[in-house]
C-alpha cells in the first residue's frame, strides 16, 4: 500500500475535504500523514491521520517589506522541516488543499521530485494553489468551471467535486421534509468566524419585521461570536422565538439536515455540504474575500436552483423579512424545489473520485480520470 502526505491550511474549508480524503485513503489500506499549521485544533475533532506535523508558515506579502522578511524565514523553516521528514519517510505523493501552510511542504515535495497534487475547493483557484499549479501533476477541482486555470494547468485539471466528511454523507440520508402542523420551521444561521457578526444583526432584525404569525412558527439555531451571544439571545427571547445559540457546533451536518432553510456565507465547504445534504439556502457571500471566491461559489449553487444569493450590501432586515415571510408562509413548493436542486448539484462521490486520482498520482493502480473532458463525460 502507499503512503501519502496531505497538506492543508488550518481552516475548516481546507481541512474538511482533506479529512474526507484521509478517511477514504485509509479505508483503502493506505497510510496518511497531515501537514498543517497550529490552527488545526480549532475544529473540535482530531484529524484522521497517522501523524499530524505542524509546519512553520506565514502569509508572504511583498507590499510590506518589514513583514516580508520574517514571513520568508518562516516559510524557509517550514520547507526545511517538511523536506527532512519527506527524505526519511519518502511519500508516494503529496496533496495540497490550499492555504499558505501548504507552500513549504509542496515546495519540498517538488524539490525531492515527489509527485504533487492539488485540490481546489472554490470556484476560483486560491493563491497558494496558483503558486504551486505549474509543478502539480494533478489539479482536482470542485466545480466544472474554475477561474484561474489556463493552458497547461487547465489540461491537468480533473473535476472531482469537493469531498465532504462522513458525517455529512450520513446526514444526507435524511430527506428534506416540510414542517407539519405545530412543528417549528427550523432556521439555521451560521457564517464562520469572519461572517457571523453580520447575521447577529441581520436575522434578529428581520424576524422583528415579520408578522407575529411567522415568528410563532420559527425556531432559530445560530452560530454567534461570543461577544454577540447575549444580545442575540435577548433579541430572540423578547420576540418569543425559541433559539439555540453557540459559537461553534461540532454536529453542524446534523443540524443542517434538520433545517428547512439555511442562512450563511458561501465558503466552499458550506456550498458542498448544502448540496450533498440537499437543503435550501439564502447565501450572503463574504464581501471582502480577496478573489471573490465566495461569490463565485454561491453563483454556482444559485445557477443550479438550490440557493437564493444576495450581496451583503443589498440585503437588510426589511428585505430579509420579505424573503422569510414568502418562504415560511408559502406552500413549501419553492423550498422543496430548492432542496431538490441543491441535492442534484451535489457530488456525494467526490471523495471516492478524488481518492482514485490520488492513488493514480502515487502510482497505485486506480480508476483515475486523465483529463477534464473525460471527467465531465463520466459525470454526464
Amino acid at each position: 500500500m502507499a503512503y501519502f502526505i496531505l497538506c492543508a491550511g488550518g481552516t475548516g474549508g481546507h481541512l474538511f475535504p482533506a479529512q474526507a480524503l484521509s478517511e477514504a485513503l485509509q479505508s483503502r489500506g493506505h497510510t496518511v500523514d497531515l501537514m498543517t499549521d497550529e490552527r488545526a485544533d480549532r475544529y473540535g475533532v482530531s484529524f484522521p491521520a497517522r501523524s499530524t506535523h505542524i509546519i512553520p508558515s506565514a502569509t508572504l506579502s511583498l507590499r510590506v517589506p518589514l513583514k516580508a522578511i520574517p514571513s520568508a524565514l518562516a516559510l524557509a523553516r517550514g520547507f526545511a522541516r517538511a523536506a527532512t521528514l519527506m527524505r526519511s519517510e519518502r511519500p508516494d505523493a503529496v496533496v495540497g488543499f490550499g492555504g499558505y501552510p501548504t507552500i513549504p511542504p509542496l515546495a519540498a515535495a517538488r524539490f525531492l521530485r515527489i509527485p504533487v497534487g492539488l485540490h481546489e475547493q472554490n470556484a476560483v483557484l486560491g493563491r497558494a494553489n496558483v503558486a504551486m499549479a505549474p509543478s502539480a501533476k494533478l489539479i482536482a477541482t470542485s466545480f466544472p468551471e474554475t477561474d484561474g486555470l489556463s493552458g497547461k494547468t487547465k489540461a491537468r485539471a480533473v473535476h472531482t467535486g469537493n469531498p465532504v466528511r462522513a458525517e455529512v454523507l450520513n446526514a444526507a440520508d435524511q430527506p428534506f421534509t416540510l414542517p407539519k402542523d405545530r412543528q417549528p420551521f427550523e432556521l439555521l444561521v451560521f457564517g464562520g468566524s469572519q461572517g457571523a457578526r453580520v447575521f447577529a444583526d441581520l436575522v434578529p432584525g428581520a424576524l422583528e419585521q415579520c408578522d407575529e404569525t411567522v415568528r410563532q412558527r420559527v425556531r432559530v439555531t445560530q452560530q454567534c461570536r461570543p461577544e454577540d451571544m447575549v444580545r442575540v439571545r435577548n433579541a430572540y427571547e423578547l420576540m418569543g422565538v425559541p433559539n439555540d445559540l453557540g459559537s461553534f457546533f461540532v454536529d453542524m451536518p446534523q443540524r443542517m439536515a434538520r433545517a428547512h432553510l439555511v442562512i450563511g456565507r458561501s465558503g466552499a465547504s458550506t456550498v458542498a455540504e448544502l448540496a450533498a445534504i440537499g437543503r435550501p439556502s439564502l447565501l450572503v457571500p463574504y464581501p471582502h474575500a480577496l478573489d471573490h471566491d465566495q461569490a463565485k461559489n454561491a453563483e454556482q449553487l444559485e445557477k443550479a436552483g438550490g440557493a437564493i444569493v444576495s450581496a451583503q450590501k443589498n440585503i437588510g432586515p426589511v428585505r430579509l423579512a420579505q424573503v422569510l415571510t414568502r418562504l415560511i408562509d408559502g406552500d413549501g413548493a419553492e423550498l422543496t424545489e430548492m432542496a431538490a436542486a441543491a441535492r442534484k448539484a451535489g457530488r456525494p462521490d467526490a471523495v471516492e473520485r478524488l481518492a482514485d486520482e490520488v492513488e493514480t498520482l502515487g502510482g497505485v493502480p486506480g480508476k483515475g480520470l486523465d483529463t477534464q473532458a473525460e471527467a465531465d463525460h463520466a459525470a454526464s
